[in-house]
């Protein structure tokens, strides 16, 4: 017959309304929810005791709880769980960065009533079963010995009243296709849930292998909490058509145009690392109206032919030339010590790993000229949409000045500037965190 409100102090009631000829009592109250707990509630002989906190969605590995609606979701799919296994998997989710205690996990889930150990280890087993876990492998909830229970991931929480954040998953997201006015097939793939965020990243990726590198992984899923990612494969490179035919970096304006329709991305925005700049701004010069935040990760505005006492020859290129197809472990590290002096190697070893193979030596030389003598001076006037650019201090691949080029030549241009001397921001590095936490707080501005 539905359910009346009843309030008293701290207390409010949710009784079932059973009709005029019966009166309820306590012991029919499917809930008492605790307005303002506090440690004498503990004693409190009354059923099912529940703290009343704000509706919040907590997601962690590829799972998503919401308090609001009391469900969960794994993968996509909800996933059935009894009242006690959800309060347990409450618990620890909304306290990810501690132990919980066994008092606190029977405080909560049975309201402070004596319980066997054997039903608290039920309750525990199916917790973990819910989110394909198991007690030999813990790789969400951690037993800490003696003590009690700990999530062993991380857990992203927001209110129900935001974009539900997207849960993380392990496996890469499916490889999707379009093509360019040429004809050319362009591959790119989408992950997360939230407002559109399109990602050109610097030359020589490969859609597959960089998911599985755990720097750019991080980045990918932790832009996915908030925002549809969508990231492509420059033509000649990676799993899109290996036929270089570009003659000027302009052309590739088209090409990101042509990911941005076939992802359904009208109004969206723009992170470009690296030579991905010269996409990302030529696009948003020609197409004003689409985009509506830009980021700038380790750009510049002139090549490097074009920059007043560049030596005569190109040291990356010579390296490129003499040593991209030799798989031998001296080019690895000269490229290391070139874009990511600063480490962490193992990543930076990944990287170079990746683009040796996603791209021909022969294509990675015709990259490298035609970047050299391109220039985006003209084009900056032309960019309106906010804009962040975040350079290392130290890059002397691309020096800061390249950076503070860009930030006088775009009216609404903000500069951030790094202590590295690494190219890019990688995991690991002091300066990552920063980096990930600027641009998440720029692309949440209104």
């Amino acid at each position: 017959g539905g359910v009346k409100r009843r309030e008293h102090g701290s207390l409010l009631w949710l009784i079932p309304d059973l009709g005029a000829d019966r009166g309820a009592t306590l012991e029919d109250c499917p809930w008492i929810f605790l307005r303002n707990p506090c440690d004498a509630t503990r004693s409190l002989r009354i059923p099912r005791v529940r703290v009343l906190t704000d509706a919040m969605t907590h997601a962690f590995a590829d799972c998503l709880l919401d308090t609001d609606r009391l469900t969960l979701t794994r993968a996509g799919a909800p996933v059935a769980v009894e009242p006690q296994v959800f309060d347990l998997i409450r618990l620890l989710v909304e306290n990810p960065d501690r132990v919980v205690t066994r008092d606190e996990i029977v405080a909560t889930v049975w309201g402070g009533r004596i319980v066997s150990d054997s039903a608290i280890s039920a309750r525990i087993a199916a917790a973990r079963k819910a989110l394909g876990d198991d007690g030999k492998a813990q790789r969400v909830i951690r037993t800490v010995a003696r003590r009690g229970l700990q999530m062993a991931i991380p857990v992203t929480t927001g209110s129900t009243d935001q974009d539900t954040p997207a849960p993380r998953a392990d496996h890469a997201p499916p490889v999707r296709y379009t093509r360019t006015d040429d004809g050319q097939m362009l591959a790119y793939t989408l992950n997360g849930k939230g407002t559109p965020l399109l990602r050109v990243g610097f030359f020589a990726t490969n859609l597959e292998t960089e998911w599985n590198i755990t720097s750019s992984k991080v980045q990918f899923e932790r832009f996915g909490t908030r925002h549809r990612l969508a990231r492509y494969d420059e033509i000649g490179c990676g799993l899109s058509d290996r036929d270089f035919r570009i003659t000027d970096q302009s052309q590739k304006a088209a090409h990101l145009r042509a990911v941005a329709d076939a992802a359904g991305f009208d109004r969206f925005a723009l992170l470009a690392e690296s030579g991905g700049c010269f996409a990302a701004l030529h696009f948003a010069a020609q197409h004003p109206e689409r985009v509506s935040r830009l980021v700038l990760a380790g750009s510049y505005v002139d090549g490097r032919a074009l920059r007043p006492g560049a030596p005569d020859t190109d040291a990356v290129r010579a390296l490129i030339s003499a040593g991209w197809d030799s798989g031998e472990i001296g080019f690895a590290r000269a490229f290391l010590l070139a874009y990511g002096p600063e480490g962490p190697y193992d990543v930076i070893s990944e990287m170079v790993d990746m683009m040796q193979a996603s791209v021909s030596k022969e294509v990675m030389l015709k990259q490298r000229d035609s970047v050299n003598s391109a220039s985006l001076a003209d084009v900056l006037p032309l960019v309106r949409c906010p804009t962040l650019i975040v350079h290392g201090r130290n890059d002397s691949i691309h020096p800061l000045t390249e950076a503070q080029k860009m930030a006088s030549g775009i009216a609404d241009a903000r500069l951030v500037v790094l202590d590295s001397a690494n190219h890019l921001p990688i995991q690991g590095h002091p300066t990552f965190e920063r980096y990930l936490e600027t641009v998440m707080a720029f692309l949440a501005e209104q």
